[in-house]
């Protein structure tokens, strides 16, 4: 891989981006004439940064949601969530959607991706339920990397007013995050969904996010072809050619639904 194109992304002015995600999110709060913010908080690194933001500057005006399902969502994430609310001092909720996801699965035929993405369209709705209650912007917490590849629920995860974070990729949110003093831990471990038991994102793309930025930067910021990213990335062509066809094939999920 080449570490050059790596050493680009990460080398950033992360003092000036915070500054311009934390002014964006004032100014939406203004346009919009609502009270403020409201977050799902899982306790993995997206949405820790999107809450570390947010406390700077709206703290006030700021819910999150702490949203597992008992029945699949490791205990070590719900209690990484609590722990950022703790240190932040942030309003919160902690809601357990897993009897929502089960009254849904009694009545629909099984089927495990299905129902997995179900537990994030579920949490969209609480989302914007108390987003409507309380006249909140909700926030979504997709990244450059997995919003380009598709590696997010349609209407899911993916639905929000804002994605104030969809301009870093994933090895630039870890740099954000260390800037914002948020705990190693969070930075470090596994991402991760949690739509079903052991969910690992790395796992299930099959490809790092150290590979999948350098890959996309060439292919969106240095508008290469396929052909001169697989040379410029020095990443493996099998590599390349299935981040290439995850940004190209997930395109539907990225735009309005169009108009027949």
């Amino acid at each position: 891989m080449n570490q050059d194109i790596l050493q680009k992304i990460t080398n950033q002015d992360y003092s000036s981006i915070a500054t311009r995600i934390q002014n964006g999110l004032q100014e939406k709060i203004e346009e919009t004439h609502s009270k403020g913010v409201i977050l799902g908080l899982s306790g993995g690194i997206d949405s820790a940064v999107i809450a570390y933001l947010c406390n700077n500057v709206v703290k006030e005006k700021t819910l999150a949601l702490i949203m597992p399902d008992s029945k699949i969502s490791p205990e070590s994430e719900t209690s990484d969530a609590i722990k950022i609310i703790d240190t932040l001092g942030m309003d919160y909720k902690l809601l357990d959607i897993n009897s929502i996801h089960k009254e849904f699965s009694m009545v629909l035929e099984p089927e495990d991706r299905a129902l997995g993405n179900l537990r994030a369209r579920i949490r969209m709705n609480i989302l914007y339920y108390y987003a409507n209650l309380k006249n909140l912007v909700a926030l979504g917490s997709s990244d450059k990397s997995e919003f380009n590849i598709g590696y997010f629920t349609k209407f899911g995860d993916g639905a929000a007013d804002v994605l104030p974070i969809v301009s870093l990729y994933k090895t630039q949110v870890r740099e954000l995050a260390r800037h914002l003093g948020i705990d190693e831990k969070i930075i470090t471990k596994k991402s991760s969904p949690h739509l079903w038991p052991n969910h690992e994102a790395e796992h299930e793309i099959g490809v790092d996010y150290e590979q999948i930025d350098v890959i996309l930067y060439c292919l969106i910021d240095k508008k290469l072809s396929l052909e001169d990213t697989i040379k410029e990335s020095q990443i493996d062509k099998e590599i390349v050619e299935k981040i290439y066809h995850m940004y190209k094939n997930s395109e539907h999920k990225r735009i309005n639904p169009k108009e027949l």
